[in-house]
């Protein structure tokens, strides 16, 4: 354990971090917008929310965990940047994209990203002793409960304008269908509240978090199968037979840390938890270590995505610490052989690959963009090294 234990801290420290920390933008701030398949940085490629959100939980994380001023300055700067460009100064809340001197290009507002910047600030709040950062996130928690929650259906919604102007939801629909309602925003404003109440143990929050445990328990999983459904009309229902493994092992965890915050651990909620770890280990682990991206009916996708291995150990590990079932545990030690073999890119100046194929050759897709960000395999890192040191 104790080698798993240092080729994680390494990987984080000398592989993950310095290569994140190598796009910062000294000249327009926050974080260069793209690195190509061959390492190529676009200077001027636009900034996401979502990815200056996820950079500034890093760096905040990576401060709070190491207490090294060099990632707290680059917390600052993205907490800067986000702050100063990426937020509505008149109506409120985080817009989807901005160009690379900070100017927005799309001014939408999507409940999947208001839930990053709350969960960003909110790390940020517990990192660093900035007395802007909280008040921050509260704001945005109120925001996101008027304008985003709609208590007769009891669902967050999805997809709107700058306005707060409900549109269809093109960000976050995927597989053919357009979804009214998505089990990936409900998990990510769980984390989000989850981080909320960490650093603001308010009672508004509180509810608010139980919640969205409860309709994650009530309307999103789906006992019988044992996962998570994924895409709902308007109305809850589901609208495709699809199984996404990497949110289902993901949510698993997440799920168990809300509870943890909360001190609230319903049996069924319990059970929730280790159904799902178990259904992903028996389904979507493959000999070779790995695992594999979704089912949607018949058909597979078997590639080997960097967030979904990155998610799949700590969800194992979860499940290893829950049960002490050393069948999770080796799956947690051949996903890493695998991920150390396979997803991480070897190339000097290099980080992970964002996914390989079943022979274990890499996808031609962009090694820094809107959605591949640090956040993932930081996170898994951070999580295995708390997890292992403090048991």
């Amino acid at each position: 354990m104790e080698t798993l234990l240092d080729e994680i801290r390494q990987e984080w420290k000398e592989h993950i971090l310095p290569f994140w920390l190598g796009l910062k933008d000294e000249t327009h701030g926050g974080f260069y917008g793209e690195v190509d398949v061959d390492l190529h940085t676009h200077n001027q490629a636009d900034k996401g929310g979502i990815a200056t959100a996820r950079l500034l939980w890093s760096f905040s994380a990576a401060a709070r965990v190491t207490g090294e001023n060099t990632y707290a300055e680059a917390a600052r700067h993205a907490f800067t940047f986000l702050r100063n460009h990426l937020l509505d100064p008149l109506h409120g809340g985080m817009y989807w994209m901005v160009d690379y001197t900070g100017q927005p290009v799309d001014t939408c507002k999507h409940v999947y990203a208001q839930a990053f910047a709350i969960y960003a600030i909110a790390e940020y709040a517990r990192a660093t002793d900035d007395p802007n950062a909280l008040p921050l996130a509260m704001e945005l928690f109120h925001l996101l409960e008027q304008k985003g929650y709609d208590r007769t259906r009891q669902a967050y919604g999805e997809q709107y304008d700058r306005l707060w102007n409900t549109q269809p939801n093109e960000l976050l629909s995927e597989n053919g269908v357009t979804a009214h309602i998505t089990m990936n925003t409900h998990i990510h404003v769980l984390e989000a509240y989850t981080q909320l109440l960490r650093v603001w143990p308010n009672e508004e929050v509180r509810n608010a978090l139980t919640n969205v445990l409860d309709i994650l328990y009530h309307r999103v999983y789906d006992a019988s199968a044992r996962r998570l459904g994924v895409f709902f009309d308007r109305e809850w229902r589901s609208l495709l037979d699809l199984t996404s493994y990497g949110h289902d092992i993901e949510a698993s965890w997440l799920i168990e840390d809300a509870m943890n915050v909360l001190g609230y651990y319903p049996s069924e909620y319990v059970d929730m938890v280790m159904d799902i770890a178990n259904a992903v280990a028996e389904r979507a682990v493959q000999p070779d270590g790995s695992l594999i991206n979704e089912r949607e009916g018949e058909r597979v996708d078997t590639s080997r995505i960097w967030w979904v291995q990155a998610e799949g150990m700590v969800g194992f590990y979860n499940a290893f610490q829950r049960t002490k079932d050393e069948r999770f545990l080796q799956i947690v030690k051949n996903l890493w052989s695998y991920t150390r073999q396979y997803i991480i890119d070897p190339r000097p100046g290099g980080e992970w690959f964002w996914s390989v194929q079943a022979d274990g050759k890499p996808d031609a897709r962009e090694i820094a963009g809107p959605w591949k960000c640090p956040y993932h395999n930081s996170r898994f890192c951070i999580e295995m090294l708390e997890r292992m040191e403090n048991q």
